[in-house]
Order: structure tokens, then C-alpha cells, then sequence
């Protein structure tokens, strides 16, 4: 007998008949941009040996994901002009090109370059996917049709270590590149059948904010250049120069109400936008460690790449698993899930770095299953509450301004995994990485990163229990 309390959809709703090509198309950019990210992670280790480049490290996520932001925030234009099908083909087009220039790199900055074109193609990607989930879906399968999307990066977390980790142990790193390949003409030959065509003309005299997008960015790669030096004095510059950037653009954006990049209220957590863009935030940095964890599992552990790949990977299955389990539950569960998630976040890292550092933490089952555990917990706590705070931002803003939320979904978790990957170069080079032996920076490394991160999500746990003004519906602020 059918629950009469429960008027949730279900998942049969979003993945049959005409939902079902719909979730298919929209999620298939999302699922080859996540599986790249776990691809180039899993790889890294092993091109640094090849290539050099370890003090560029961390740059590698840095540049693709501040491409990313720019492909976002170009992907309402894109969408705008030349509609949803060729918007994904010219998405689809840049990111081959930056993954041709990734698998033939002969040094570090030319795999920067690489990575920068897949992050602009993926950024578009991205976006184009979470905006168009309130265009072709019924209000009611919002959170599902998020749930699903957010749940792409399990897809990746099964075959991006593996593509990475497989390759990366035979000796060739780039075929783990060149096999991306089908899979962008297996998603293109998608999208053509299944992805409306037609350009919405209406909306095509918007203008982008260029110049707001690249104080963006710039404040990233601020913080980045300052991670180059071990002086604490170019560091502290470095990360008060980056944050005077987003306050200039605040400003900018208090001004401005024409060619906005968030939506109004953003800048505020006393609004309801602007603080769950915070809290969005602060998750979505604590998470961006990962990019260390292969290098501290195979210098510090002995794992083999493949293995150090499926273990990092537990950070975005505990992501995946943890949005598909809350996807569709009440408002008082929701809500529940959204206070415990950054504590359980904060744990996770918390454990971390007092395992990671061990060197014989494998030779027991104890030790490699608490990993394991802390590992999955930092994801889940991030996933918990991730679908909910995502069908939140459609509701939060401003009258007229939906599809700019829709889109700025992904500026905002962007410029968090951008910001966090500076930041967790800074406190790399700081800690020692590049310039103690080995064994010993990689150990001195992973206490700090870690319990450095932690306070992230720490932060956090007192956004989701304060209560911000209502929807802004007013003038912009």
C-alpha cells in the first residue's frame, strides 16, 4: 500500500520515457568532465615523474577549474546564441582539443595548457547541465534530476581511477588521455538526437561579465603565485591580494545590475542566497585535498597508482552515494542531513591527518579500513546535504533571476575547488613538499593540509544553523 504521507517522485519518474534521454543528455557532460578530473588525478604522480613540474603540481587543478569558471559563465551566452545542441558541441570541441594537448604534452607547461582547455570545454559542460535541469524537468523532480547529476561523479569514481591508474602502471600515462576520446563522440552522437536545437533568441543581448569573471579568476591564480615562494610574508600577500579581488568585485556587483555574474544578494550571508552559496563553498573547499591524496598514498604508502587512484576516488563515491541517498527526502530530513554534513566533513579530515602521515598504516586491516572510512566520510559529508542546498538556490533568488542562479550553481563550486587547490598548493610548498626529502615532506605535508582543511567545513555547521533573511525581492545588493 502506497504511502499517503509521501508525494515524492520517483526515480522512475526522472530515468523513463522522455525524462529518461533528458537525465541521460544532461548528465553525459558531467559524467566525462568528473571522470577527466579523476583521470588527471590519478595520473599526476606519474607525469611529474615523467615531465618534472612537481612545484607546478597543484596548478594543475588550478588552471582547469578557473577555466571552468570562464566556461560557466560563457555557457549563458553560449546557450543563449547558439542553443543548447551546438552549446555542447562547442563544448565538446574545446575539450577534445585540450585533452589531444594533454596526452602529447612534452613538458609541465604545456599539460597546463592542456588542462586549461579541458577546463573551459568542462566548465560549459557543467553548466549547461545544472541550468537546463529547471528547463526540461517538472519542478517536482528537481531534487532527483540534481541527485542524478551530482551522482556523475560515481560514474567517474569507477572509471577515471581506472582508466588513470591502469595506464599510469603500464608506463603510458597519455592513452589514459587519448581513451577520453570516444567517449565525447559516444556523448556527441547523444546530444544530437536527444538536445533541443533551438536558440533562445530572447536572450541573446546579454552581456557577459567578462571583466567580473576574470577578477574571478584572478583571484585565484593570486593566491596560486604566492604558493610558488616559501616566504610566509608572499604568502600572506598573496591570499590578502586574492581576497581584496572578490571584495573589488562586490562592489562591482553592487553597481551593476545589468551584467551581473551571481545572482543579487550573493555576497551576503545574512541573505539566504548568500549564505548557502557560503556554505556551498566552504564543502566544496574542504573536499579539494584530494589532489594530494594519490601523491601521499604512493610516496608515503608504497600504493600502486591504480590503488592510490580507487582509494582517492572513495572521496567522490562518499560525495555520490550520500547526494543519491538524500536526493527526494522531506524538508525536516533535508535539513537534518544539511546541519550533519559538514561535521561529518570535518571529521573525515580531521582523521585523516593523523593517519595519512603513517607510513605502516597498510599492515594492518584496522588502519586500512579507518582510511577508507575517513576518506568515504569527507565526500559523504559534502553529498548529505549537496542536493538540497542546489534546489535551494533555485528558490533563494531574486525574482528574474532563476536562470542566472541555475548557472551560477557551478561559478560558485568552481571557484571553491579553485580556491581550495591554491590554497592547498600554498600549504604544500609551505609544509615542505618540495623542498624536504620525499618520505618525510609528504608526511609533514599531509598533517597540515588536512587539518588546515578541516576548518572549512567547521565554518560551516554555523551557516546551516543560522537563519538568513527570506528570498531577496527588492533591488539587488
Amino acid at each position: 500500500m502506497k504511502n499517503p504521507q509521501s508525494n515524492a517522485p520517483a526515480w522512475s519518474d526522472l530515468l523513463t520515457g522522455s525524462n529518461g534521454w533528458r537525465s541521460l543528455g544532461l548528465a553525459g557532460g558531467v559524467a566525462l568532465h568528473a571522470t577527466n578530473v579523476h583521470v588527471a588525478t590519478t595520473i599526476l604522480p606519474s607525469v611529474v615523474h615523467d615531465i618534472g613540474g612537481l612545484e607546478l603540481y597543484a596548478w594543475n587543478t588550478t588552471l582547469f577549474v578557473v577555466a571552468s569558471i570562464l566556461g560557466s559563465v560563457l555557457s549563458m551566452r553560449l546557450l543563449a546564441v547558439l542553443g543548447a545542441r551546438s552549446a555542447y558541441f562547442s563544448a565538446l570541441a574545446v575539450f577534445t582539443l585540450g585533452t589531444v594537448v594533454c596526452a602529447s604534452a612534452p613538458s609541465m607547461p604545456w599539460m597546463l595548457a592542456g588542462r586549461t582547455l579541458q577546463g573551459l570545454g568542462g566548465g560549459v559542460l557543467l553548466a549547461l547541465s545544472y541550468a537546463l535541469i529547471r528547463v526540461v524537468f517538472e519542478e517536482r523532480l528537481w531534487p532527483r534530476a540534481m541527485g542524478l547529476v551530482s551522482g556523475m561523479w560515481g560514474v567517474a569514481t569507477l572509471c577515471g581511477p581506472a582508466l588513470g591508474g591502469v595506464f599510469a602502471q603500464l608506463g603510458d600515462w597519455r592513452l589514459a588521455f587519448w581513451v577520453l576520446l570516444p567517449a565525447v563522440l559516444l556523448l556527441a552522437v547523444i546530444v544530437h538526437r536527444e538536445v533541443d536545437g533551438k536558440r533562445a533568441s530572447s536572450a541573446a543581448a546579454a552581456p557577459i561579465p567578462l571583466l567580473k569573471a576574470a577578477l574571478l579568476g584572478a583571484s585565484v591564480l593570486v593566491i596560486s603565485l604566492a604558493a610558488l615562494t616559501e616566504q610566509m610574508v608572499w604568502n600572506a600577500l598573496g591570499v590578502i591580494a586574492g581576497l581584496a579581488l572578490v571584495w573589488l568585485l562586490a562592489r562591482l556587483e553592487r553597481n551593476d545590475d545589468t551584467t551581473r555574474l551571481l545572482p543579487s544578494g550573493s555576497y551576503s550571508i545574512r541573505t539566504r542566497i548568500g549564505s548557502i552559496y557560503a556554505c556551498m563553498s566552504l564543502l566544496g573547499i574542504g573536499v579539494t585535498c584530494e589532489i594530494f591524496v594519490p601523491y601521499f598514498l604512493q610516496t608515503i604508502h608504497g600504493r600502486s597508482p591504480l590503488a592510490a587512484g580507487y582509494l582517492t576516488a572513495l572521496m567522490a563515491a562518499g560525495w555520490s552515494v550520500g547526494s543519491m541517498f538524500s536526493a527526494g527526502r522531506s524538508a525536516a530530513v533535508a535539513q537534518r542531513m544539511s546541519r550533519a554534513g559538514p561535521l561529518v566533513e570535518a571529521l573525515g579530515l580531521g582523521v585523516l591527518a593523523w593517519l595519512m602521515p603513517m607510513p605502516d598504516l597498510f599492515d594492518s586491516t584496522g588502519g586500512t579500513l579507518a582510511l577508507c572510512a575517513a576518506l568515504t566520510s569527507v565526500g559523504l559529508g559534502v553529498g548529505i546535504g549537496w542536493p538540497h542546498l542546489l534546489t535551494r538556490v533555485f528558490t533563494a533568488a531574486r525574482p528574474g533571476e532563476e536562470n542566472l542562479a541555475s548557472l551560477s550553481i557551478t561559478t560558485i563550486q568552481l571557484f571553491a575547488m579553485a580556491v581550495g587547490s591554491a590554497l592547498a598548493g600554498l600549504v604544500a610548498n609551505g609544509a615542505g613538499l618540495t623542498t624536504l626529502a620525499a618520505l618525510p615532506g609528504a608526511q609533514h605535508t599531509a598533517v597540515w593540509l588536512f587539518a588546515l582543511f578541516a576548518v572549512a567545513p567547521l565554518l560551516a555547521v554555523g551557516l546551516t544553523r543560522q537563519r538568513p533573511e527570506p528570498r531577496l525581492t527588492g533591488e539587488a545588493s
